[in-house]
């Protein structure tokens, strides 16, 4: 659990007698404007941001963790996820000096503006009385000497990382102008074994690859997952055997319902918005439809009916459309319709095959893969099919899912050759800033949650 204090309160009850007495600087007022923007293109210009390891008022050790390495990785899990935004370049704990807890709101400027850091993270980590850590994080303009963000969290040892995170969203939040999006999970399908007979199974981690941890035992196989809007469940498409049957599983209960089954190829399941509806695809007598189910089960409504292979993609965020896949024309391209399968829409005319279209969380894109020249690449669009993209140019990528502010995309990448692995990887709008997840065995299908509460 993660919850949010004062920190004026916090430092006050710390237990170091010299810190005690330092004045804590009262929340910035004046607010300089952001010095990013990932409206449109964005720069590639990266602000410097020093992130020293944070202080602590007295080493001590809680569930086996002492507090001054603690200070130390929490600024590094910080430092990390401000790299990963591809818009900052930190100076994490490896490579600037530690400071002390006066520091903490007292910050030696000079010595940052030397290091030519534009910001600067000060923050400390404490033990409390009830065996968990009271953590704090601020954000500092080193060449105006203000501050510009201030976070105190009180947690239990298990969620320093999450701490971390929360912290890394404020400062993005505040320089950028945009939503946060560290401080969320990822599901994917977790790949062993050989190609022809894989073994797949359900995991979930947090978005940087920590915590993580396997959801199935791979006794059958797992596909499609995607979270819940409210983040306690996770649909997802389970084969064993001739038995297909799509499974709501409870995150925190670790306990799964079913919500439909068939002995009819059925995959691609998504939420609505809501919560309260999932889409889902499904081939019967040799035609491909897709279908809407509530999510506590009962009898699917078939949307589409033209012949062919429909394959529902997502809903939009206010679940008014639904934006889906279809060979009708010929060839996979994408469309869109209204919730009751009315007004269906061909929206794709780049050329080449389209697939697995996903709307943006923001309603303002939806990414999709496209196949041309011997290739499948990432891409956006905007809904009416105007403004196309590519944003990846490698063998096979596939599966977009989003980061929860629409500014990041996830998908899987398949390499060629007789192995074919997979893994899990990320790029912004920009195309530019691309990164590999870390995962303990090879990874696709993922499905980005949203920001945690």
């Amino acid at each position: 659990m993660l919850r949010p204090i004062t920190l004026t309160l916090a430092l006050m009850l710390t237990t170091a007698p010299a810190f005690a007495q330092e004045s804590v600087a009262p929340p910035a007022t004046a607010q300089t404007e952001p010095r990013e923007t990932i409206e449109g293109t964005l720069s590639q210009d990266r602000t410097v941001i020093a992130v020293p390891a944070l202080a602590t008022p007295a080493v001590t050790t809680v569930a086996g963790l002492r507090t001054d390495s603690l200070g130390r990785q929490i600024a590094e899990v910080i430092a990390a996820d401000l790299e990963r935004s591809g818009l900052y370049a930190p100076l994490g704990p490896g490579s600037v000096r530690a400071i002390s807890m006066p520091e903490v709101t007292a910050p030696r400027f000079a010595d940052w503006q030397a290091r030519n850091a534009e910001n600067v993270v000060h923050g400390f980590v404490r033990t409390n009385s009830t065996g968990g850590l009271v953590v704090g994080c601020y954000l500092y303009d080193t060449d105006l000497g203000s501050e510009l963000v201030r976070q105190g969290f009180e947690i239990q040892p298990s969620d320093w990382r999450r701490a971390a995170h929360k912290c890394a969203d404020a400062i993005y939040s505040r320089l950028s102008g945009e939503s946060p999006f560290f401080d969320s999970r990822v599901a994917y399908i977790a790949e062993s074994g050989p190609k022809g007979n894989r073994i797949k199974r359900l995991a979930i981690m947090d978005s940087d690859g920590g915590n993580h941890r396997f959801i199935t035992n791979g006794q059958a196989l797992a596909l499609s997952p995607r979270f819940s809007p409210d983040y306690k469940k996770i649909v997802y498409v389970s084969y064993l055997n001739d038995r297909v049957r799509v499974f709501v599983y409870d995150v925190d209960a670790g306990t799964q319902k079913l919500v439909t089954e068939s002995r009819n190829a059925t995959f691609a399941p998504r939420w609505s918005p809501d919560g309260t509806q999932i889409l889902f695809s499904m081939a019967v007598g040799g035609n491909t439809d897709i279908y809407r189910v509530s999510a506590n089960g009962g009898t699917p409504v078939r949307l589409t009916s033209t012949p062919g292979i429909d394959v529902g993609g997502s809903f939009s965020p206010d679940g008014r459309k639904i934006v889906f896949e279809s060979d009708r024309s010929g060839s996979q391209q994408i469309y869109t319709m209204n919730i009751d399968g009315s007004n269906q829409q061909r929206i794709s005319f780049g050329g080449g095959r389209y697939a697995t279209p996903e709307w943006s969380p923001r309603g303002d894109l939806i990414a999709f893969t496209r196949l041309g020249g011997g290739n499948i690449r990432i891409g956006v669009m905007t809904p009416a099919g105007g403004g196309e993209r590519l944003l990846t140019n490698s063998w096979q990528d596939e599966a977009p899912t989003w980061s929860p502010n629409g500014r990041v995309i996830q998908f899987f990448r398949t390499s060629a050759g007789r192995d074919g692995k997979s893994s899990l990887w990320q790029v912004d709008l920009t195309g530019v800033n691309m990164r590999r997840l870390p995962t303990p065995q090879d990874g696709s299908d993922p499905s980005w949650g949203p920001v945690r509460p």
